[in-house]
């Protein structure tokens, strides 16, 4: 017998499979936001609500996911994954979600299953907004780690003293700076100060 948690959870294992969260897969199926959201999953009178087959289908032309791959994950069988810190790239400005060292804290992070993930340091920020594009769209999850090696031509998140959180490419490090490539020709390269750098970690991994 099919149940109502047994669907939903293939939706959110589909959009794990995509590196998406539930309101990013809704996105990229051109659906409102918040139609995979758990708070849409219970009526107002506490009856459990089922997503329509028109949302599935359009969440499924939107991964490139076949209706057999979709039963696989009713089932339970697709790809194995963990969780982990998911925070949208809005927030990640905003004290007391990272330590000094730009890893995890706090108790405000959501999260999200994305498959074969071995590093336990990794946090997933999703991104809103144009400013990224073409490398990252609105609803992409990026897979960041902050305990990752850096080198140059890498993707990085970077966080300055004054709060400011960006992806970009990084192109040189030195002692007195770090010199940064944006990923949107509309937007210009940057030049910081290491002093103003308050951390650097590199992207390992991003949906497209």
């Amino acid at each position: 017998m099919l149940t109502h948690a047994q669907v939903w959870s293939a939706i959110d294992r589909l959009a794990a499979r995509a590196g998406l969260s539930a309101s990013g897969l809704a996105r990229r199926a051109g659906l409102d936001p918040t139609t995979f959201n758990k708070s849409k999953r219970i009526t107002a009178a506490g009856r459990a609500r089922w997503p329509s087959t028109e949302s599935i289908s359009k969440a499924l032309a939107a991964t490139g996911t076949s209706i057999e791959a979709f039963v696989g994950l009713i089932q339970g069988t697709g790809t194995p994954a963990r969780g982990v810190p998911l925070l949208s790239f809005a927030e990640a400005g905003a004290g007391g979600y990272f330590d000094d060292g730009g890893f995890p804290a706090g108790t405000g992070w959501d999260e999200i299953a994305f498959p074969a993930v071995d590093d336990t340091h990794a946090y997933a920020l999703e991104v809103s907004g144009q400013s990224m594009e073409p490398a990252y769209r609105d609803g992409d999850v990026i897979l960041v780690s902050p305990a990752a090696a850096i080198r140059r031509g890498d993707r990085v998140v970077v966080k300055t003293r004054d709060g400011e959180v960006m992806a970009k490419e990084l192109k040189r490090s030195t002692a007195k700076a770090i010199e940064l490539k944006s990923l949107n020709a509309q937007h210009p390269d940057r030049t910081i100060a290491t002093e103003d750098v308050l951390w650097i970690a590199r992207i390992l991994w991003a949906s497209q």
